[in-house]
Order: C-alpha cells, then structure tokens, then sequence
C-alpha cells in the first residue's frame, strides 16, 4: 500500500487528510473501482492515528481508506484555535466533513464514524441525506449524548465505593482537579475505554497529537460521563428512520457504548445489523483486530 497527504483549506484553517491505496485496487462484481472508506475518529478532539489501525485493509480488499484530523486536533491544530471556542460546535465539523468530501471528489464511498466519530456521521446522514454513501459503519457510538451520559453513571457500579464517591461529588461542586478523581476517571477508562499502554502497543496507538483538550472539553465536556459543552443536546435518536443506507452497529461487551446504547441504534435505523464484540472495550478495532478488519471487508463487498 502507498500513503499520500494533503491539507484541505477550511474557514482560514487546514484540514489535514491521509488517503492510503492499495497496491492492487480491485474492482466490484459491477466492473467499478470499490469505493473508498472514509473513517472519522472519535473524541471530538482526538487525532486520525489509532485508525492506521485499518490501514491493511487496503491491500487485503483493494480499496482506498481515507483519513483525517478534525479541525482542533493533530496536524489540524492551530494554537491560535485556542481563542476561538465557537469553532467547538457539530455544525463546525459537519462542514469540515462536507469540505473534505468535495476536495477529494468522493462522489461515492462508504462512511465509518468511530465513537464521536459515529455521531458526526449521523449527523451527516440525517441532515444532508447525502447519495454518494454507499453504507455507514457506526463503531462504538450514539445517537444521544445524554442516553451515553446515563448509561456511564450507571456503569459506575463496577468501581469501587470510594471512586463512586469521588466521581459524583466531584460533579455536584463542578471541580474535577482533583488527583483522586482522575485516577477514579483513569480506572473508569481504562475498564471499558483504552490502556494501560505499553511499549508493546502499535505505535499509531500510542502517538501523541496536538490539541485535542480544547475542543473536548467545549464541544463535550471535562469527561466522558459528563457531556455538558456544545454537543450535551446532541440527540438523533428520534431521527434513526431518516438513516438514509444500509448500517454496521459495531460495539463491544465492555464499551463505553452499552449494549443498550448501540441497540438503539441497531432498532431505530432501518436496514441495520447489529455485532457485538466479545471481550473488546470501546475500540473494538485495537482489542480484536483480526475479527474488525474481517468484518469490515465482508461488509463492505457486500455494500459495494
């Protein structure tokens, strides 16, 4: 497989953009080029690099993934960002979303949105109804931020007293600075999220990007069980029957996205099909690699 980059222009911003081919592209049985899978990652304010995970997709199904940083984080972080938190908003990244499309002429294509990454492709889906996509993946996501916050408070029975405690008085005062509750948030994470991380990790796991926090914290909030920032009324729940093509639901046993969460879902959009991952947290993709690229090509040959 060949990587090429490039840098969208978006509002004075760039946007960069990592597209990598297979040596040998195949065709679908129709005689066309597949089409390519646009990944959006999760956060928001996270970075494209734990999705170089899917990168022997290519070659392994002849397709082309294309990849890239949302505006406030890795290589499309900016410092001067920082002073502008309207930047922090769905419709900022929707239309980010919609610039990448057009500059890269995707004019068909299949769509995986991981954790935010999802919900931004719901959005996508539900407000533009665009044609061009020829399937969606929502790997461990949500249609509502506040179903995802009720659904991590619940999930707070499998820490110990002390952490519960530590974690809810720290929400009812507003003050998460404390050491204890991070380590109760660190040990929350790492039971259904990611890590400890290691030497041993793929390196595109363990990569540190730039920015990042800002946009979190603005467009989410200061941690995962509590979305109180720009995106806390986030809710296409209502709206799943507007899904306008055929959906993966992918999530894992011990995700932050609970059965309950990725079943609504797997019932509220209409031609979707539900895997649920055994043993894997919420990046299904680094706890089961080989089972979440075998899927993907099945399903994306397919959709083809």
């Amino acid at each position: 497989m060949q990587t090429r980059e490039t840098y969208v222009p978006f509002r004075g911003y760039r946007t960069y953009c990592r597209v990598v081919e297979p040596d040998r592209p195949q065709s679908t049985a129709a005689g066309l080029p597949k089409p390519p899978l646009l990944l959006l990652h999760g956060g928001p304010g996270s970075s494209h690099n734990y999705l170089e995970l899917l990168d022997p997709l290519a070659d392994r199904d002849g397709r082309a993934l294309v990849m890239y940083d949302q505006l406030g984080c890795g290589l499309s972080w900016d410092p001067s960002m920082a002073d502008h938190p309207e930047l922090w908003r769905a419709k900022t990244w929707l239309e980010e979303l919609e610039g990448v499309v057009r500059a890269l002429d995707l004019d068909r294509f299949h769509l995986l949105g991981q954790s935010w990454g999802g919900m931004l492709a719901i959005a996508y889906l539900c407000e533009r109804r665009p044609r061009a996509v020829a399937s969606v993946t929502l790997s461990s996501t949500t249609a509502s931020a506040r179903l995802w916050g009720a659904e991590g408070h619940r999930r707070l029975r499998y820490l110990s007293e002390a952490e519960r405690r530590c974690i809810l008085d720290a929400e009812a005062r507003g003050d998460f600075s404390g050491r204890d509750f991070a380590a109760a948030i660190e040990h929350y994470m790492e039971l259904f999220c990611i890590g400890p991380l290691t030497e041993d990790d793929p390196e595109c796991v363990r990569r540190p990007h730039a920015g990042g926090r800002v946009p979190y914290v603005v467009a989410w909030g200061d941690n995962e069980l509590m979305p109180t920032g720009t995106l806390a009324d986030f809710d296409y729940s209502a709206r799943l029957g507007e899904v306008p093509c055929p959906a993966l639901v992918i999530s894992g046993e011990e995700d932050l996205c609970t059965p309950l969460i990725a079943k609504q879902l797997a019932d509220g959009i209409p031609n979707a099909r539900w895997e649920l991952f055994a043993d894997c947290r919420h990046m299904c993709y680094y706890d089961d690699t080989p089972r979440y690229l075998a899927l993907l090509e099945a399903w994306l040959n397919e959709k083809d």
